[in-house]
């Protein structure tokens, strides 16, 4: 996938880990984005570790491996910032 596929990819994985773990933090749209972009890759580093798979392209299998990459870095970026 290209750049902006990924960041739309990894910006939708955000808003879903956003909107399954919701609190007030700081940063918006961007930070959000980040966190899904960084959770994606982060969740299919783990996922390849383990043999469950990797990112391979926009299907479902990818989708919830990001979101739960994106639920990871969201649990611990709220847990460094306390």
């Amino acid at each position: 996938m290209g750049w902006i596929s990924w960041a739309v990819f990894g910006l939708i994985a955000g808003i879903v880990a956003k909107w399954i773990m919701p609190g007030r933090d700081p940063g918006g749209f961007i930070v959000t984005m980040a966190i899904g972009i960084v959770g994606a890759m982060l969740g299919g580093w783990v996922a390849t570790m383990f043999g469950l798979g990797d990112i391979t392209g926009f299907d479902i299998k990818s989708f919830i491996i990001a979101v739960a990459g994106s639920l990871l870095l969201l649990f611990l970026y709220r847990r460094l910032r306390s």
